[in-house]
């Protein structure tokens, strides 16, 4: 029994196992191995913790980083509202854009630098001469006038006779199948 024990305990136990041993040279020791894959993980999501972590940011930080985000969505919903004002109330739209057609150019200038700039791209500015800009502007001024003073008569006249407005042979021959 003596030496049974003796042997027994040096294949599988009393400090060194033999038997595992060899089996490890030929087959790797699974928890040996995931206690190395977790500590790998561990590691690895230390690394990132360390990378991606955000700082506390204060109210003044949040409240700019809002603001920063609202100009492109905004220009993109106004720009769908001026197509929707358009169909709604065309005469309302053109009335609008006639005074457009008074900003002075340099404003458009300045305009397009300060758009070009926030969304990072480049700038180049022209160099044109500020009276002449603003004198081709006045220039457009009594053209500009008789739109708007047209304008308001079209509204006027087809708030008064709703039937009033203008050629559309589609419209007569509803008109027409409608009296029928």
């Amino acid at each position: 029994m003596g030496m049974m024990n003796a042997l027994l305990g040096l294949l599988f136990g009393n400090g060194r196992n033999v038997l595992r041993d060899t089996v490890e040279v030929f087959r790797e020791n699974t928890e040996a191995a995931s206690m190395r894959e977790s500590a790998y993980q561990v590691a690895a999501l230390g690394q990132y913790a360390t990378e991606f972590s955000m700082p506390k940011r204060g109210r003044f930080d949040r409240f700019m980083d809002g603001l920063n985000r609202l100009p492109r969505p905004a220009m993109a919903l106004g720009t769908l509202g001026l197509f929707v004002a358009a169909m709604v109330d065309p005469i309302w739209f053109s009335a609008r854009m006639q005074g457009i057609a008074l900003v002075p150019e340099p404003l458009w200038w300045l305009m397009g630098a300060i758009v070009s700039f926030y969304f990072g791209a480049r700038h180049q500015a022209k160099g044109q001469e500020f009276q002449s800009s603003i004198a081709r502007t006045m220039a457009r001024t009594g053209a500009v006038t008789a739109n708007i003073r047209a304008l308001n008569e079209m509204a006027a006249t087809s708030e008064r006779d709703p039937q009033v407005v203008g050629d559309n042979p589609a419209l007569e021959e509803w008109k027409r199948s409608r009296d029928t």
